[in-house]
């Protein structure tokens, strides 16, 4: 795709606002609609311009695409640019693609311009819908009693974005604990849209096997791996044992070097 400069547009600076079969505005001069069309990866879509007035005679049409940061002019000067020539059937009053892919996500703007300075502008928020993958779950094997510990689900491929649900034991982790019985003795925040489940502190209840779900309205929820969390007291006595026997070892060394300089075995500087 390309993203060389783009040639100058009376809607460059406009900003731009966002709305599902939103009414035409007034905005920076230009007539505005906003709409978003949902359509399954690998199939055709019409994505309409809006903005088009046939009673403007023979007016000058652009169309960009807008993802993320990124701003690409692929209809200009009535040509189709790379690599939308082999994809896009322009009209109008539409573009056509054959097929589309999850890299087609993203907000499509049409920009018409007649002769007597007549400005309007349509925007498609397009969202390719895509499955989500199988998540990861990241869960910590051990975790320490009264402090926190954050679990998290992350999956990268769903359009929509997914939303996550959390559970132990083979038990859905609801978002209140205090609402079931069998959470009621934790303490966590959960959320759906991060995929994050926060236990703020943990006890001993949390101990479990966890694995987290991921699901967007398309195909079939996935499921991750299981991992297990032990949750347990800090070791008060290990950590003692481990310092006394650090300790020892420091006291063996310094008495190893003192022996080898007593002995001989290393020369001591000269005098001066």
């Amino acid at each position: 795709m390309r993203r060389g400069p783009l040639p100058p547009s009376p809607l460059w600076g406009s900003p731009c606002r966002s709305a599902t079969s939103a009414p035409a505005v007034s905005l920076a001069g230009a007539q505005v609609t906003s709409e978003t069309k949902e359509v399954p990866e690998n199939q055709p879509v019409d994505i309409p311009c809006s903005a088009y007035r046939s009673d403007w005679g023979s007016p000058r049409i652009e169309w960009k695409f807008q993802k993320g940061s990124s701003l690409v002019l692929f209809y200009y000067a009535g040509a189709l640019t790379d690599p939308y020539k082999n994809r896009v059937v322009f009209s109008v009053t539409s573009i056509h693609f054959t097929t589309v892919t999850r890299e087609d996500t993203g907000k499509y703007i049409c920009e018409v311009v007649g002769g007597d300075s007549q400005i309007a502008k349509s925007e498609v928020n397009l969202i390719v819908q895509v499955p989500p993958s199988k998540p990861v779950a990241h869960v910590p094997s051990s975790a320490t009693i009264g402090r926190t510990a954050v679990l998290r689900c992350t999956e990268s491929d769903g359009s929509p974005p997914p939303t996550f649900r959390w559970y132990r034991d083979g038990m859905l982790v609801p978002t209140d604990p205090k609402s079931s019985l069998s959470f009621r003795n934790s303490s966590y925040t959960l959320d759906s849209t991060t995929g994050e489940l926060t236990f703020n502190p943990v006890s001993a209840f949390d101990t479990g096997d966890y694995y987290c779900e991921a699901s967007n309205n398309v195909g079939t929820a996935q499921r991750s791996d299981t991992v297990r969390m032990e949750a347990s007291e800090v070791n008060v006595g290990g950590i003692v044992a481990a310092v006394v026997v650090l300790l020892m070892l420091l006291g063996l060394i310094a008495f190893g070097i003192w022996f080898a300089y007593s002995r001989g075995y290393f020369p001591l500087p000269p005098k001066r």
